[in-house]
């Protein structure tokens, strides 16, 4: 039996960014909410924002404060579009006036994977040779691995998913470093050399889940997309981001983070690591998953007691400084 809204039958406007990752990733959303609806029309509408248009530049040096939302919000608070898919991992912490995060949709795997040059396929991180260029362009990958392996160099790697796999299969780098999910949801999947543990590298906050953003004074929009809502991930991403806000870290600092839940208890796990890698702080609660954004709150303090908010300071001054 498909779900029903109050209301006459209407054109839903879905923004999206125009990369592949975001239009594969919208049109599920398209799909799913046609489905559900079928008195209505889903169509969707592309935008470039900053974060695509920018590709010479490392991320930490052009802000992260909607670096690859703010062009779909202003659609939104327009009255352009109705409603916005985002990788949630890409959404701020703290949106604008107006806007609101409705649903959060079922979660792929958020770890981090290795995708490797063919000369190293028979390699793992932790056998691969001294000297070994390694691209990413996350701060949070490169505290930690730099942590993990100090004998690895690191180079920072910019574009699409097949704009980086084609420097990668040039020789630019030995290997790089991208999300599981991604590569899944392009059917790229084959690419993965080694998903990484987290005991290595925590994921980023939201990763492997999509949120949608629409106008917080839009109840039927919010009723529709409430049906592509999975609470287990969503309760393990409130915990998420509520570690994140409260630390006032952005997408491009280095923050990890792991969620699990089990018998409606929420465990959380959160790391705050130096650049170099060399400090990295480390600490996990556990609470009912009802408690998801008081649990992230709690571990974001836990760990400022231990020096977090020290690192943290001085990461802010040295991207402010380059």
């Amino acid at each position: 039996m498909n779900a029903t809204v109050s209301g006459p039958p209407l054109t839903v406007h879905i923004g999206s960014r125009k990369s592949q990752l975001a239009l594969v990733q919208t049109h599920w959303v398209q799909e799913q909410l046609q489905k559900h609806f079928p008195d209505r029309r889903f169509e969707v509408h592309t935008m470039s924002t900053q974060g695509d248009i920018i590709l010479d530049v490392a991320l930490a040096k052009i802000g992260d404060k909607g670096l690859f939302t703010k062009e779909l919000e202003v659609g939104m608070l327009q009255r352009e579009t109705d409603l916005a898919v985002h990788s949630l991992k890409d959404l701020p912490t703290n949106l604008p006036e107006g806007l609101i995060l409705g649903c959060i949709t079922a979660r792929e795997n958020p770890a981090d994977a290795l995708v490797v040059h063919e000369k190293h396929k028979d390699k793992q991180l932790d056998t691969l040779p001294p000297g070994t260029v390694i691209g990413t362009s996350s701060l949070r990958r490169l505290a930690q691995l730099r942590h993990h392996y100090p004998h690895l160099e690191f180079k920072d790697i910019r574009g699409n998913l097949n704009t980086r796999l084609a420097k990668l299969d040039e020789g630019q780098y030995d290997a790089i470093i991208l999300a599981v999910a991604g590569l899944q949801r392009l059917g790229m999947g084959d690419r993965i050399h080694q998903v990484i543990a987290p005991e290595i590298s925590l994921h980023a906050v939201g990763q492997g889940a999509l949120g949608i953003e629409c106008r917080t004074n839009d109840p039927e929009i919010l009723e529709l997309i409430k049906v592509l809502e999975h609470w287990e991930t969503a309760q393990r991403c409130y915990a998420e981001r509520a570690f994140l806000r409260r630390l006032e870290g952005g997408c491009q600092v280095p923050i990890g983070v792991n969620t699990q839940i089990q018998d409606n208890n929420l465990t959380l796990t959160g790391m705050v690591a130096s650049l170099d890698g060399k400090r990295l702080l480390k600490e996990t609660v556990t609470g009912p998953a009802t408690e998801a954004e008081q649990l992230g709150i709690q571990l974001a303090e836990t760990l400022r007691q231990m020096g977090a908010q020290e690192i943290l300071n001085e990461i802010f001054a040295q991207i402010q400084r380059s």
